[in-house]
Protein backbone atom coordinates (compact mmCIF):
# COMPACT_ATOMS: atom_id res chain seq x y z
CA UNK A 1 0.00 0.00 0.00
CA UNK A 2 1.13 3.42 -0.72
CA UNK A 3 0.23 5.97 1.61
CA UNK A 4 0.10 10.34 0.71
CA UNK A 5 -0.52 12.26 3.60
CA UNK A 6 -1.54 15.92 1.63
CA UNK A 7 -0.99 18.94 3.68
CA UNK A 8 -3.34 22.32 2.40
CA UNK A 9 -0.95 25.30 2.19
CA UNK A 10 -1.64 28.63 1.67
CA UNK A 11 1.53 29.36 -1.07
CA UNK A 12 2.32 25.95 -2.75
CA UNK A 13 6.14 27.07 -4.22
CA UNK A 14 6.89 28.36 -0.77
CA UNK A 15 5.79 25.20 0.84
CA UNK A 16 7.58 23.31 -1.56
CA UNK A 17 10.45 25.32 -1.09
CA UNK A 18 10.57 24.56 2.25
CA UNK A 19 10.05 21.08 2.62
CA UNK A 20 12.49 20.38 -0.08
CA UNK A 21 15.50 22.68 1.83
CA UNK A 22 14.39 20.83 4.80
CA UNK A 23 14.42 17.34 3.44
CA UNK A 24 16.68 17.68 1.42
CA UNK A 25 15.31 16.30 -2.06
CA UNK A 26 13.66 17.63 -4.63
CA UNK A 27 9.96 16.64 -5.32
CA UNK A 28 9.30 13.77 -7.47
CA UNK A 29 6.08 15.50 -8.44
CA UNK A 30 5.74 19.05 -9.26
CA UNK A 31 2.67 20.84 -11.13
CA UNK A 32 0.22 23.40 -10.58
CA UNK A 33 -2.04 22.51 -7.66
CA UNK A 34 -0.30 19.80 -6.14
CA UNK A 35 4.07 18.83 -4.84
CA UNK A 36 5.09 15.56 -3.92
CA UNK A 37 7.91 14.26 -1.84
CA UNK A 38 8.73 10.61 -2.19
CA UNK A 39 10.13 10.57 1.29
CA UNK A 40 10.37 6.15 1.49
CA UNK A 41 9.27 4.19 -1.43
CA UNK A 42 5.70 3.65 0.57
CA UNK A 43 5.07 6.95 1.50
CA UNK A 44 4.77 10.54 -0.16
CA UNK A 45 4.33 13.53 1.11
CA UNK A 46 1.75 16.26 -1.14
CA UNK A 47 1.56 19.85 -1.09
CA UNK A 48 -2.05 20.98 -2.29
CA UNK A 49 -2.86 24.90 -2.20
CA UNK A 50 -5.59 25.57 -0.15
CA UNK A 51 -7.97 27.09 -2.82
CA UNK A 52 -7.12 24.14 -4.87
CA UNK A 53 -8.95 21.88 -2.31
CA UNK A 54 -11.63 24.28 -1.41
CA UNK A 55 -13.09 24.05 -5.03
CA UNK A 56 -13.55 20.15 -4.16
CA UNK A 57 -15.00 20.10 -0.87
CA UNK A 58 -16.70 23.74 -0.01
CA UNK A 59 -19.27 24.18 0.52
CA UNK A 60 -19.92 21.26 2.26
CA UNK A 61 -16.84 21.59 4.36
CA UNK A 62 -15.36 24.90 5.57
CA UNK A 63 -12.92 26.40 3.77
CA UNK A 64 -9.53 25.51 4.32
CA UNK A 65 -7.57 29.18 4.59
CA UNK A 66 -9.83 29.72 7.41
CA UNK A 67 -7.62 27.45 9.81
CA UNK A 68 -4.50 28.69 8.30
CA UNK A 69 -1.60 29.23 11.53
CA UNK A 70 -4.04 26.62 13.38
CA UNK A 71 -1.96 23.41 14.29
CA UNK A 72 -4.30 20.62 12.04
CA UNK A 73 -1.38 18.34 11.28
CA UNK A 74 0.98 16.53 12.57
CA UNK A 75 4.12 14.99 10.14
CA UNK A 76 5.85 12.34 12.08
CA UNK A 77 8.66 11.52 10.64
CA UNK A 78 11.14 8.99 12.32
CA UNK A 79 15.34 7.57 11.12
CA UNK A 80 18.62 8.32 12.72
CA UNK A 81 19.45 10.38 14.93
CA UNK A 82 22.00 12.07 12.45
CA UNK A 83 19.11 12.27 9.78
CA UNK A 84 17.01 13.65 11.74
CA UNK A 85 19.61 16.51 13.10
CA UNK A 86 19.96 17.14 9.93
CA UNK A 87 16.43 17.71 8.99
CA UNK A 88 16.03 20.16 11.79
CA UNK A 89 18.71 21.81 10.72
CA UNK A 90 17.42 22.36 7.33
CA UNK A 91 14.42 23.41 8.61
CA UNK A 92 15.10 25.92 10.89
CA UNK A 93 17.63 27.42 8.51
CA UNK A 94 14.00 27.46 6.09
CA UNK A 95 11.72 29.24 8.66
CA UNK A 96 10.80 26.53 10.49
CA UNK A 97 9.25 27.79 13.99
CA UNK A 98 11.20 25.70 16.79
CA UNK A 99 8.25 24.22 19.14
CA UNK A 100 10.20 21.90 21.52
CA UNK A 101 13.81 20.82 20.63
CA UNK A 102 14.96 17.05 20.98
CA UNK A 103 13.52 15.69 24.04
CA UNK A 104 13.63 11.98 24.95
CA UNK A 105 9.36 11.44 25.36
CA UNK A 106 8.39 9.28 27.46
CA UNK A 107 6.58 6.44 24.39
CA UNK A 108 10.24 6.01 23.86
CA UNK A 109 11.13 8.38 21.17
CA UNK A 110 13.70 11.69 21.16
CA UNK A 111 11.51 14.32 19.46
CA UNK A 112 11.95 17.83 18.30
CA UNK A 113 8.68 20.16 17.32
CA UNK A 114 8.62 22.72 15.08
CA UNK A 115 5.87 24.31 12.71
CA UNK A 116 6.19 24.89 8.68
CA UNK A 117 5.01 27.59 6.99
CA UNK A 118 1.42 27.20 7.25
CA UNK A 119 1.43 26.13 10.93
CA UNK A 120 1.20 22.40 10.53
CA UNK A 121 3.39 20.75 13.33
CA UNK A 122 6.92 18.78 12.03
CA UNK A 123 7.82 16.01 14.76
CA UNK A 124 11.43 15.10 14.12
CA UNK A 125 11.92 11.51 15.84
CA UNK A 126 14.50 8.99 16.67
CA UNK A 127 14.72 5.77 18.97
CA UNK A 128 16.00 7.21 22.60
CA UNK A 129 19.14 4.44 23.62
CA UNK A 130 18.66 3.42 27.01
Amino acid sequence: MLVECILYVGDQNKSAAFYSQALGIAPSMEVPGMTEFSISENFKLGLMPEQGIANIICPIMPQPASGSGIPRCELYLKDEAEKMQSIFDRAQTAGAVLISPFEERDWGDTVAYMADLDGHVLALAYSSTK
